[in-house]
Order: structure tokens, then sequence, then C-alpha cells
């Protein structure tokens, strides 16, 4: 159980760490992915493979 519990904590870690790299490098193109419980949450359930459905989400919501 708490091999699982720091497993998942790491890769929310990891994808803030991720994410936050994608902001700087999205920042020209207005793309920015707030970083907050949910989209670290996505990150880390769903991996690297979850940015590009948040941007297609802000895409389409703005």
């Amino acid at each position: 159980m708490i091999k699982k519990l720091i497993s998942v904590l790491k890769r929310v870690i990891l994808g803030g760490f991720i994410l936050y790299g994608y902001n700087l490098m999205a920042a020209p193109l207005n793309l920015l992915i707030p970083i907050n419980a949910f989209t670290l949450g996505l990150i880390g359930i769903f991996g690297i493979s979850a940015i590009p459905f948040l941007a297609l989400i802000l895409i389409i919501a703005y």
C-alpha cells in the first residue's frame, strides 16, 4: 500500500515538473495549462499523454 502511494506521489510530482516545462514552452503561443490538483492528478494517472488532451480542452473552451 505504501509503495503504491509513493509511486503515485512520484508521478504527480514529476507531472508537475513536466507541466511547468510545457508551460514555459507554450507561453509564446498563449496555451498555458494551469498547475492545480486536477491537472496534476490527470497527468499523474495518464502520464504525459494527458498534456495534449488538456491543451485540446483549452483550445475548445476558449
